[in-house]
């Protein structure tokens, strides 16, 4: 009971609550335990309810038109997420995947509403989210329909290196173990389309793969791949077999 309310504490909307107000909560909230791989929000859903990762690991993804999975966003533990189904913003077509084994708590849209009425600040908290989050959906299906697979998959490394990379003496680490394969299914692609990307960025230096783990000396001609592209990149990419 304590460590779930320290967790809800860490919560980034929840912060403007006091710790009797974050105790009252975790007495109205139900969770659930979702083992690695559990999909557990569909587009089929249609509950009105705002999701709170109090541990573990979820990753948000739709289908592309040619069946393909594409990963939007990496959400971490103390996040909230969900919030698209709670207004006119609505994300269609999204699903909710556990990256890992995960604790799941759920608030009703009328819980939500009333917990904004007391306490204004919470209101704000999720409105800010809204619109960062908003904002970065868009841009990653920009990616899904615009950049090819050089860019795509140095968007997705970006991503996984913000939400889980450790820094090192040269750069970051990321700290899970990810396979062609389920980096292809982040980025709506095949392994073996990967697998010839991710030789592109070994070879531009700004990536590396060392004991099954990717690390990346140098982020910032990383992010800008996934920004611009890389014309050399991407030429030498699509002669490669």
């Amino acid at each position: 009971m304590r460590e779930r309310i320290r967790l809800l504490s860490l919560v980034d909307i929840f912060e403007p609550l006091s710790t009797e107000e974050i105790e009252q909560l975790n007495k109205q909230l139900p969770s659930i335990h979702l083992e690695r791989g559990k999909i557990f929000y569909t587009p089929e859903e249609r509950s009105e309810r705002l999701f709170v990762l109090e541990s573990g690991k979820v990753r948000i993804f739709r289908t592309t038109p040619n069946g393909r999975e594409f990963t939007l966003a990496i959400v971490e533990s103390g996040t909230v997420f969900g919030e698209m189904a709670l207004t006119a913003q609505q994300l269609e077509g999204a699903y909710a995947q556990a990256m890992e084994p995960s604790e799941v708590s759920t608030m009703a849209r009328e819980d939500l509403e009333r917990l904004v009425v007391q306490k204004p600040e919470v209101g704000l908290k999720i409105m800010y989210l809204l619109s960062e989050r908003l904002r970065r959906y868009e841009t990653r299906l920009e990616d899904a329909t615009m950049k090819d697979v050089h860019s795509r998959l140095a968007g997705i490394i970006v991503m996984l290196v913000e939400s889980e990379g450790a820094r090192t003496g040269a750069g970051y680490r990321i700290a899970a173990h990810y396979t062609h394969q389920q980096l292809g299914e982040m980025i709506g692609t095949n392994r073996e389309a990967v697998t010839r990307a991710f030789g592109v960025l070994q070879d531009e230096g700004v990536v590396e793969l060392r004991r099954r783990l990717i690390y990346v000396p140098d982020l910032q001609a990383l992010k800008r791949i996934s920004a611009y592209g890389d014309t050399l990149g991407g030429e030498e990419q699509q002669r490669r077999p």
